[in-house]
């Protein structure tokens, strides 16, 4: 390297230098600058200055975007050509800048130089490129944040040949993101000041607002205080006098009452008395005719009256007032009217004879509302005098009364007696009622509690196979039956225990002081033996029985309701177990009582996930064992017990009335499965509990299940047991015939063991009789006479009805055998097939 190109290497790196600590000197003036206190437009000023002295800068824009607001504000602009074409406040929005420069490098986010028409050219602008004279050279860089631009900083120049450099670019690039802290820093700090001072502002009209609310609130608790006192001296035991000067010292603490005065009216209206008076005149008030006062000009008006002197001497020239009853001329004149139960009683007044002293209609509602004390004090105190005129007179008549009432109270005692009686009675038995025995029961628990040696035990009676009596021999003898069994439980009774009827046919007996379970069982077999014997009722003779219920006292008892749950479940135990006979409630009861809750939520929760599943049982052709159908059975796979059969569950199911929705989820199970199970010819057989007779819409809803399902109605056959038919017949009637009348079969399942079995089949609308397992059971075996004797005849009544006939429970190829040889068809047992679900079967 030669000597002069070293020395050219050293200038270079000497003018790096010189650039380099230029630019650094700028950074510290524009930190200073941030620093200082300054305002916005001083600041931007020497932000010019700065930039002025690293480039040519003589014209010179800062544009900011508020991203928030979508507009762009030019908060400096100092140009020699167009001077000040922008203000600092004004905010422009994108379409008024749509032809700018400016606004295409904002969107752009990149730096610009060059010609200002060749820039506007090359961001597609128009000719005019918006507002401002074209420059011969224009530079300018976005201030970015996080890729974000929140503005603009640009120079340009009018003169040819000082065009901008990449070095100038550079180094504005690199000022650009220093302005724009600064500039947002200056901006923060004049927003924080506007809110400091509006804040400030705030602060100081409230707090003028709490002041004038404090003085207010000041003046109104003692303007309450003072009214309570004034209101508390009318009802004081002291004089008249005494209570006017309390009132005159009140009043005094709210307005200048110096010159105050009361007057009141004679009895006779004709004259004005002046019971207290005080005057700042030194004027004296004496009794006076009734005349043209201003004291009476304010009882003629009955109404609080406040004047000024121009006004009190309008009224003395139109006479309403006279000049030598009036007195001293007074500056401001204020009364209100003494309001009593037959009109004005009188006037309160106070008077200013200053001409500094004005009364307000604050102080007029004030002496209104003294007027109103001092006015019920005088009544009450006059009424007090009348009173005492009076009691002399009442006495006398009090003791007339007392006589009187004493002769009322008597038959009023009688009446409620006979009342209360029928109250807490039944008016059919004479017996006391349910609301006489709760009564009874509550004083029980109570004495109980006290003393747990007062035990006591309740039985809860029911007249076995009264709707037989209420409603085949009408409701007059069923009256009649309640009655004489009314009678006889009362003779079975000895006090203070007691026999009363609760409702319909139900009776209950408290045993008071009954400690042993066998004092109650020996209650309850004397009732049952005195009920034994035969009543004549409507020229029949009928005999009664009843079962019972018994409940004893123990201190886990907390309410009567408890106590007759009880009794009413060993009363449910005893009926079900064959009536005519009693059951003592014991613990084995509460727990299947509680068995029977827990059993019925669990059935609740297996219904809703989908627990009961559908079984399906062959019914075949004995000679070759063809499938001919298949009875629905239902199954539930509990998830702690495993599978289930219906013995496990249905009876719970029926005595907590579960049973009729678990019947149509069976039902709907067992007819989506039909369509692939039965092909062409076979039938399903579904069971139909007694709780579905009760609904007239049952076969309207079956069939249209059916319908859903696909299945034909000549395939379907409902099964009901003679069991079944004994609840309500009629009902049973009218739903299996219009099921028959729609195609349906019908079957009579377990044959041969209910009470009528050949009325059923002349009553119902029967397909087929399904002989009972008990009497296929012996069949095959060496005793079997009896069971082949009920089965022959079973055949033969259903050959001449033309009905078929399907034997339940076979299951041995002895039992087959003995069918087919007496002619029986069809069959179904464990000898052709367990029931399996649907996907089991071939």
């Amino acid at each position: 390297m030669t000597e002069t190109e070293q020395v050219e290497g050293l200038r270079a790196s000497t003018q790096r230098l010189e650039h380099s600590e230029h630019l650094q000197r700028a950074l510290f003036a524009i930190a200073d600058l941030a620093a200082s206190g300054l305002d916005m437009q001083r600041l931007l000023e020497g932000l010019h200055r700065i930039v002025s002295r690293l480039m040519h800068a003589e014209n010179f824009y800062i544009a900011l975007r508020d991203p928030l607001r979508g507009t762009i504000r030019f908060i400096y602009f100092s140009d020699v050509a167009d001077g000040q074409v922008y203000r600092p406040d004004q905010e422009l929005s994108t379409e008024q800048l749509s032809d700018s420069i400016t606004l295409r490098l904002i969107q752009l986010a990149r730096p610009v130089r060059g010609p200002s028409d060749r820039i506007a050219r090359s961001l597609g602008l128009t000719q005019g490129h918006g507002a401002g004279t074209p420059s011969a050279d224009f530079m300018a860089v976005p201030m970015c944040r996080d890729g974000e631009v929140f503005g603009v900083l640009a120079v340009q120049s009018y003169e040819k040949g000082g065009e901008y450099t990449q070095s100038d670019e550079q180094v504005l690039a690199f000022v650009a993101g220093h302005v724009l802290n600064v500039v947002e820093r200056k901006l923060g700090q004049e927003a924080l000041e506007r809110r400091v001072a509006e804040r400030t502002r705030e602060l100081a009209l409230t707090n003028d607002r709490l002041q004038k609310q404090v003085r207010e609130s000041e003046r109104a608790v003692h303007l309450q205080a003072t009214l309570y006192r004034i209101a508390a001296l009318g009802h004081g035991q002291e004089s008249n006098e005494a209570f006017y000067r309390s009132i005159h010292q009140a009043v005094g603490e709210l307005l200048d009452v110096e010159s105050f005065c009361i007057a009141l009216v004679s009895e006779d209206g004709q004259w004005l008395d002046f019971p207290y008076y005080v005057d700042s005149s030194g004027a004296e008030l004496v009794r006076r005719p009734m005349g043209r006062g201003m004291s009476e000009y304010a009882i003629r008006c009955a109404q609080t009256i406040r004047l000024e002197s121009d006004a009190i001497n309008a009224l003395i020239a139109q006479g309403e007032v006279d000049a030598a009853t009036y007195g001293t001329p007074a500056v401001s004149w204020l009364g209100a009217p003494l309001m009593g139960a037959r009109g004005v009683m009188g006037v309160v007044v106070v008077q200013s004879y200053r001409s500094d002293l004005y009364y307000t209609q604050q102080d007029a509602e004030l002496l209104t509302f003294v007027s109103y004390q001092i006015a019920n004090t005088l009544q009450r105190r006059q009424q007090a005098e009348a009173l005492q005129a009076l009691n002399a007179q009442l006495e006398q008549r009090v003791q007339e009364r007392t006589q009187e009432l004493r002769r009322q109270i008597a038959v009023r005692e009688r009446a409620q007696k006979q009342l209360k009686h029928q109250v807490m009675h039944d008016s059919l038995t004479g017996l006391p009622n349910r609301l006489y025995l709760r009564e009874r029961l509550e004083r029980a628990l109570g004495a109980q509690k006290l003393d747990p040696a007062c035990g006591f035990a309740l039985l809860y009676l029911d007249v076995d196979r009264f709707k037989l009596f209420n409603d085949g021999l009408g409701h007059g003898v069923g009256d009649e039956v309640l009655r004489i069994v009314s009678a006889r439980m009362a003779e079975c009774v000895r006090a203070p225990d007691i026999a009363g009827r609760l409702s319909g046919d139900e009776f209950a007996v408290l045993l008071e002081h009954c400690l042993q379970p066998s004092q109650a069982c020996m209650v309850a077999e004397r009732i049952q033996a005195r009920m034994a014997a035969a009543i004549e009722v409507g020229g029949r003779q009928l005999h009664v029985s009843v079962s019972i219920g018994i409940a004893m006292s123990n201190p886990s008892y907390r309410t009567v309701d408890q106590l007759l749950h009880d009794a009413d479940t060993a009363l449910y135990r005893a009926k079900a177990a064959g009536r005519q006979r009693f059951v003592l409630f014991d613990e084995s009861l509460h727990a299947s009582a509680m068995n029977v809750l827990d059993l019925e939520q669990q059935m609740r929760n297996a219904l809703e996930k989908g627990q009961f599943e559908s079984y399906f049982q062959p019914i075949v052709r004995l000679a070759d064992g063809d499938v001919i159908g298949y009875e629905a059975l239902i199954r539930w796979r509990h998830p702690e017990l495993g599978l289930l059969a219906p013995g496990r569950f249905l009876p719970a199911a029926e005595e907590t009335g579960l049973i009729e929705t678990i019947d149509w989820h069976m039902y709907r199970l067992a007819c989506q499965a039909a369509p692939d199970l039965l092909g062409r010819d076979k039938i399903l057989n579904i069971n139909i509990s007694p709780c579905h007779f009760h609904s007239r819409n049952f076969p309207r809803r079956l069939l249209d299940l059916a319908a859903w399902a696909g299945v034909a109605v000549d395939r379907l056959c409902v099964e009901v047991t003679e069991s079944s038919l004994l609840s309500d017949p009629g009902a049973a009637a009218q739903i299996l015939g219009s099921l028959h009348e729609a195609g349906v079969r019908i079957a009579l399942d377990d044959f041969g063991t209910g009470y009528s079995s050949l009325s059923h089949v002349h009553r119902f609308p029967l397909r087929t009789l399904k002989i009972d397992r008990s009497f296929i059971a012996p069949l095959g075996r060496g005793a079997q006479q009896r069971s082949t004797a009920i089965v022959s005849a079973v055949l033969s009544l259903a050959a001449s009805l033309d009905l078929d006939v399907v034997a339940e429970g076979v299951e041995t190829d002895a039992q087959r055998d003995v069918l087919l040889s007496m002619g029986c068809v069809h069959g179904q047992g464990f000898l052709f097939g367990e029931p399996v679900p649907a996907t089991g079967l071939p």
